[in-house]
């Protein structure tokens, strides 16, 4: 059984991890943590979690050493837990957003010690389809447009999102450009495409969970690949399924493409 820390735990992804991680035949909720100043500090996670009393309080701190610690809070949360894993040796699993290059080199720095796996989205179906766009800009070649769209709920503060990111990465790397070609969105008189550039544009709408499409456009023919969040519940069954192959692994930075072993 791994035993799991989960950060954030009043958040969004929080509650379902808890939720989700306590009914996991593989995992056990060891540790429940929030922010000192937190409202919900001293009451059952499960509870909070709508599934009951499970016996972990939320706390500020953690309790005991678990086998993994799951962060999906914010970069600056994100960068105190990543030192704390690191000086503890705790395998880190970081689904946090809006990470900056520093941040990127911080967890380089943290994979010397301890393996640290990071994604933009914990989706493997997100993951996969990092696989297939990488593939088909590399058939396509250098002729086609490409354009990335991206819909999140209206409270997201990040944008573009993490995974926009990844997709527009894995078509960078598949199409040997540099990340100097990436648009995010038009404006004004003169926008006539350039001939390298990938598009990004960001839309903030109501609930909606996560969508994602890659557009390649040529002269004559379009193909769109999309992916369509829509539970969070699809994000949590990825993390819990890494958080698990992280604690046999050795120090060193892990994507969820190496946990389907694409």
């Amino acid at each position: 059984m791994t035993r799991i820390a989960i950060t954030g735990c009043a958040g969004r992804m929080g509650l379902r991890l808890v939720a989700l991680g306590h009914e996991h035949s593989q995992t056990q909720i060891s540790a429940a943590i929030e922010r000192a100043d937190s409202v919900h500090i001293g009451r059952d996670a499960g509870e909070l979690a709508g599934v009951g009393q499970i016996g972990v309080k939320v706390t500020a701190d953690l309790p005991s050493k678990p086998d993994v610690l799951i962060d999906f809070t914010a970069p600056v949360g994100t960068r105190n837990w990543l030192q704390i894993c690191r000086e503890l040796k705790i395998p880190m699993l970081i689904g946090t957003t809006g990470l900056t290059e520093n941040d990127h080199r911080l967890i380089d720095q943290a994979a010397e010690d301890i393996p640290v796996l990071q994604a933009g989205n914990m989706s493997l179906g997100v993951t996969v389809m990092c696989k297939i766009v990488s593939e088909v800009a590399r058939m396509l070649g250098q002729d086609y447009d490409v354009e990335i769209v991206e819909a999140h709920h209206r409270f997201k503060k990040d944008a573009p999102s993490g995974t926009a990111e990844m997709i527009a990465h894995s078509i960078l790397q598949a199409l040997q450009r540099p990340t100097t070609e990436l648009r995010y969105g038009r404006h004004g008189t003169e926008c006539t495409r350039t001939p390298k550039e990938v598009g990004m544009h960001s839309l903030r709408m109501g609930d909606e969970i996560g969508l994602h499409t890659a557009y390649f456009g040529g002269l004559g023919e379009r193909l769109e690949i999309t992916h369509k969040a829509t539970n969070r519940d699809t994000f949590v069954h990825g993390a819990l399924r890494a958080a698990v192959w992280l604690t046999h692994q050795k120090p060193g930075r892990y994507t969820i493409g190496n946990v389907l072993g694409i």
